[in-house]
Formats: structure tokens, C-alpha cells, sequence
């Protein structure tokens, strides 16, 4: 979890950068305020574009040699490429050759992210036991919200200490620069963690099989194409609403409502606080009542909250405008807080990391990162948020249906999973 913090303070940072200082001083001013943050947020996208790179990458060799040394790797990447971000040439002083340098700092960063998130679930869910696994390995998405918070934090420290002027001219870059102290403690502490018992078994297995085991990408897309399919379903719906929270939420606020960047910085960060302590008790109750349950009310309550949130953006009052976002990041844990074990348990060991890490990244492309260029398209072109919440709504329709056909795996041992799958090779031999 303390890794995975690393991880997500980084790849956030950017996310309210973006939105907050990239779209001034990356790329060519224009009229419309609306066209310099959607072409921040286009190289926002790249990072989600390159997660399912790393996602495979990552996955490939993590389930042959184990989830300790991927993730160690990971959190170097997204550190160096972090810190080099802070140092950048600005549009003004070095033109197109800036935004290019950040496009290419952002996809490495967002192959580490990619290839980040598998390897910390499945070291958690691997090691949890089985009637617990959902609260248990809910804490590395807990990591989420507080690694949002950190970032809020700096972020909300600078702006509210510096001039408007110092923070867009170096005060933004400290909060990059800092990356280096933060993944030095996370480096450290992902030494003194060991692969799970059932991972050592089944690399223990596969070494000494007389024929070769397959595993990887392909091999789970050719045996496991329903865990696929409805592991981004259910991944769906949730990234667009988490992204519409935490990122489209400061651009509608600061821009469509005109709040104080400060005063938005501060309410997120309180309800970042709040997400984090909701997450592991969503977990739990994974473990009380289900998989399933769980996963479909977090549809049903996202389609309420996109047409109840903006109306309250929309009176600019700053306990209403925390109480929809804490009601928005309140419902995403819903969705979010199950999926390590949801997932989890629809692989088997000899290819978890690949399923696991497919059907999270990819679906990324076309949920979370278009979510926010989408939303403020919508936004400009029609002049009302009614669009926006109806596209919040469609993507929870997704996660609904994905819920439906989910197989409900509560209380499951992972070993069981193993050996259905060594029985359906058998079979299929």
C-alpha cells in the first residue's frame, strides 16, 4: 500500500497539474479557455494509453519471476520520470519541443502506473485469506485517495503560499521535485516484502513441469475471455466517475462555476480523506455480503449522483459543492473497493497478473482518460452539464450489466481456483 502511494501521488500530481498550470504553459494560448485544458488533458490521456502497455509488460514477467521485483522497478520509473517532469522548458521557451517532452515523460510514467496497480493487489490477495480477501486487499485501493491527497496537499500549500505568477513560473515544479523523497521511502519499504506462498508454489510447479506451462496476455485472453469481458465492465463505470470527481470536478468549478482554485484544492482534500477511510469498510462488506451486491448498487448510486452533483456545483456554496464530491468519491468506493479480490479470483495464479492487469488497463484508454476530455467537450459544445451527467450515467450502465453476468466468487481459496484451471487444461488436452 505504502508503494502504491508512491505511485498514485505521482500520477495525480499530474492529473491536477494538467488542469491547473499545464494547459498555460505548455501549449499555445487561445480565446477559448476550454482549448488549452483539453489539450492538456489529450497528453494526460497518454498516460492511460500506456498503462496496458505496462499492464502487459509488467504482468509477462511478474507472473514467471514473481510481484516483488516488477514492483520495485515500477515505482523507480514513475519516480525518475515524475522528477524530470518538474525540470521541463516551458511552450515559451522551447515551442512544441516542451509538450513533446512532457508526452514522452507521461507514457513512461504511465507504463509504470500500468504495470504498478496488478502487482500490488495480487501481492495483497495472495496473501489475505480467503473469507477476508475483499477487506484485506481493498487497503492498496485505499492507496488511492491518499496518494490524491499528498499530491492535493502540496499542490494546495503552493498555491495558497505563492503568487499566481511564482506558481505557474516554479512553484509547481517543487511538487514533482519532492517525487524523489517519497519514492525512496516506498523503494525501501517494497524490499522488505516477499511474494505469497501461492505464487511461490505454482513458479515452483511450473519450473519443474516436464511440458511448458503457458501463461501471459494471450494465453488468459484465449482461456479466460469471460473474465476479460466482465472485468472491464465492472472497471468501466468506475473510472469514468472517479475522473469526473477528482479532475473535471476542478475544471467545472474553477472555470464553469468560477470557485477559487485554493477553495477547490481544499474541499477535494477533505474529501480525498474521507474516500480513504470509506474504502477498506466498502471491503469489508464485500466479505459480509458479496461480490455481486455490492457491485451492482455502485451503478445504480453513480447514475443518481451525476444528476444531483452539479446542480449542486452549480451554487458555488462550499459545504454543498464538498458534500457532492464526498457523495461522488463515497459511491466510487463502491465500484472500486471490491475489485482486487473480484478479479483476483476469476484468474488462476499461473496467469493472474495478466488478466488482472488487461482487463483494468485497457479499459482505461476508453474510460478514464477520455472521461475528462469528453466532459469538457460536452461542456463547451452544449453549455450545460445535463450531457455530462448523462455520460456518467451511460458508463455506469456498463458496470451495471458487467455486475449482472458477475459470477459471484465470495469466500473462494485461491487454490481452488488453481486447481479448476488445471482440470480444464486436462480436460482440454
Amino acid at each position: 500500500m505504502a508503494g502504491t502511494v508512491v505511485e498514485w501521488y505521482e500520477f495525480f500530481l499530474y492529473a491536477t497539474a494538467a488542469t491547473l498550470v499545464f494547459n498555460k504553459i505548455f501549449f499555445p494560448q487561445s480565446d477559448d479557455p476550454f482549448s488549452g485544458i483539453i489539450a492538456a488533458f489529450g497528453t494526460y490521456a497518454v498516460g492511460f494509453m500506456a498503462r496496458p502497455l505496462g499492464g502487459i509488460i509488467f504482468a509477462h514477467f511478474g507472473d514467471r519471476f514473481g510481484r516483488k521485483h516488477l514492483l520495485q522497478v515500477a515505482i523507480v520509473m514513475v519516480g525518475a520520470s515524475t522528477f524530470l517532469m518538474g525540470c521541463l522548458p516551458t511552450f515559451d521557451s522551447a515551442g512544441y519541443l516542451a509538450p513533446a517532452l512532457l508526452v514522452g515523460l507521461r507514457f513512461v510514467q504511465g507504463i509504470a502506473v500500468g504495470g504498478e496497480w496488478g502487482g500490488a493487489v495480487l501481492l495483497v490477495a495472495e496473501h489475505s485469506p480467503a473469507k477476508s480477501r475483499g477487506f484485506w486487499s481493498s487497503w492498496p485501493q485505499a492507496a488511492l485517495p491518499l496518494g490524491n491527497l499528498l499530491a492535493t496537499i502540496v499542490l494546495l500549500i503552493l498555491s495558497a503560499t505563492l503568487t499566481d505568477e511564482q506558481f505557474l513560473n516554479w512553484g509547481w515544479r517543487i511538487g514533482f521535485w519532492l517525487s524523489i523523497v517519497i519514492v525512496a521511502i516506498g523503494y525501501y519499504i517494497r524490499t522488505k516484502i516477499q511474494d505469497a506462498p501461492i505464487f511461490q508454489e505454482t513458479r515452483n510447479q511450473i519450473e519443474n513441469a516436464v511440458e511448458e506451462v503457458p501463461y501471459g496476455v494471450f494465453e488468459v485472453l484465449k482461456k479466460y475471455p469471460r473474465g476479460i469481458l466482465t472485468a472491464m465492465g465492472v472497471k468501466f463505470g468506475e473510472n469514468v466517475l472517479y475522473y469526473m470527481v477528482v479532475t473535471f470536478s476542478i475544471t467545472y468549478l474553477s472555470v464553469w462555476v468560477e470557485m477559487d482554485t485554493s477553495s477547490i484544492l481544499g474541499l477535494i482534500l477533505l474529501a480525498h480523506a474521507l474516500h480513504f477511510i470509506v474504502m477498506p469498510v466498502i471491503g469489508h462488506l464485500n466479505d459480509r455480503i458479496g461480490r455481486r451486491p455490492v457491485a451492482l448498487l455502485g451503478p445504480l448510486l453513480t447514475i443518481g449522483w451525476a444528476f444531483i452533483a452539479f446542480p449542486m456545483f452549480n451554487t458555488a456554496e462550499p459545504l454543498v459543492v464538498l458534500l457532492a464530491i464526498c457523495l461522488g468519491l463515497s459511491v466510487h468506493a463502491f465500484m472500486y473497493a471490491g475489485q482486487p479480490a473480484i478479479m483476483a479470483e476469476m484468474f488462476p495464479t499461473r496467469m493472474r497478473y495478466a488478466g488482472v492487469s488487461f482487463g483494468y488497463q485497457v479499459t482505461s484508454i476508453a474510460a478514464g482518460s477520455l472521461a475528462p476530455i469528453i466532459a469538457t467537450a460536452l461542456l463547451s459544445q452544449f453549455g450545460s452539464w445535463v450531457p455530462v451527467a448523462i455520460y456518467i450515467a451511460l458508463a455506469a450502465g456498463v458496470s451495471f450489466v458487467a455486475a449482472l453476468v458477475l459470477k459471484e466468487t465470495r469466500g473462494i481459496s485461491l487454490e481452488a481456483v488453481d486447481e479448476d484451471d488445471r482440470q480444464r487444461n486436462a480436460i482440454n488436452a
